[in-house]
């Protein structure tokens, strides 16, 4: 392709979707466990998580520098560029700044920075939406337009299986997530104009499960004309049961199920499942 999609570490993996990736570029986060930083790259998510359960401190996320994304952004004349929400990290004021200095570069060039508003398997869905839009040559104006909307208009959902890495970055505090583990409780989040929330706590995970099932229903979707995102941490076997369910209760496009990488492990944590659509 002639333009390129230019993305932070927020985006995770599906190679039947996103092909080889010659078109995308991705800029990895780095992430901080026990003074041991971690660049979000080619990353063993199992070895991630092994560190993430051994440590008692907060997890740090590092988001790219401007120069990173300037770098990549120098490869071709056409970007557009796709962050996590600017709400959770700087990564999008980086992006921003990058943008600006390529133009004080170079005046032919074109690029575009969407904040996602979202994480996990909502900033894939932007991806594959904006990768759909150049193949048919739609003019960048256009793009803009209709994936400006599109995030706009996405629902994020959080089930989380484990709570400590919530309490660990001042989410949740530590009493209650001791309380929650006792009582099996499953918290249900939801992404809210690039910020995360707690919509309700639910006794049991299989519970929690039949709750989201049913949140998707709660609005008037239409379906046909929606694809919908499962990212998953660790939780392949759960996402595909996910998926099934979802799919004998609601028309959507096309559900596509994206494996999470380490900065969605850190947000989600080990079987930790976000639905986007």
């Amino acid at each position: 392709m002639d333009t390129r999609i230019i993305v932070d570490s927020c985006v995770d993996f599906n190679s039947e979707v996103f092909g080889q990736e010659d078109y995308m570029e991705r800029i990895p986060f780095k992430i901080v466990i026990d003074g041991e930083e971690i660049i979000d790259k080619n990353l063993d998510t199992s070895l991630l998580l092994e560190k993430m359960k051994n440590s008692k401190n907060k997890i740090i996320t590092a988001c790219p520098s401007p120069n990173e994304f300037l770098e990549a952004l120098k490869k071709c004349k056409s970007n557009f560029i796709v962050t996590i929400s600017g709400k959770l990290s700087g990564s999008h004021n980086s992006a921003m700044v990058a943008s600006e200095m390529l133009k004080e570069e170079s005046t032919d060039s074109f690029v575009h920075v969407f904040d996602c508003k979202t994480a996990v398997s909502g900033a894939d869905l932007v991806v594959l939406m904006i990768k759909e839009l150049i193949e048919k040559k739609v003019n960048n104006a256009q793009i803009i337009e209709q994936v400006t909307k599109y995030i706009d208009n996405m629902k994020t959902i959080f089930v989380l299986d484990r709570l400590d890495n919530l309490a660990k970055n001042g989410r949740m505090s530590s009493a209650k997530m001791v309380i929650g583990s006792l009582l099996q409780i499953t918290p249900i989040l939801i992404g809210n104009d690039g910020e995360i929330n707690l919509k309700e706590q639910v006794r049991g995970k299989k519970k929690a499960f039949n709750r989201l099932i049913e949140i998707i229903g709660e609005e008037s979707i239409d379906y046909k004309n929606r694809v919908l995102g499962i990212g998953h941490i660790n939780a392949k076997e759960k996402a595909e049961k996910l998926k099934e369910e979802i799919k004998n209760k609601y028309d959507f496009k096309d559900i596509i199920i994206f494996e999470g990488g380490g900065l969605s492990t850190v947000y989600a944590d080990d079987g930790g499942i976000v639905v986007c659509y």
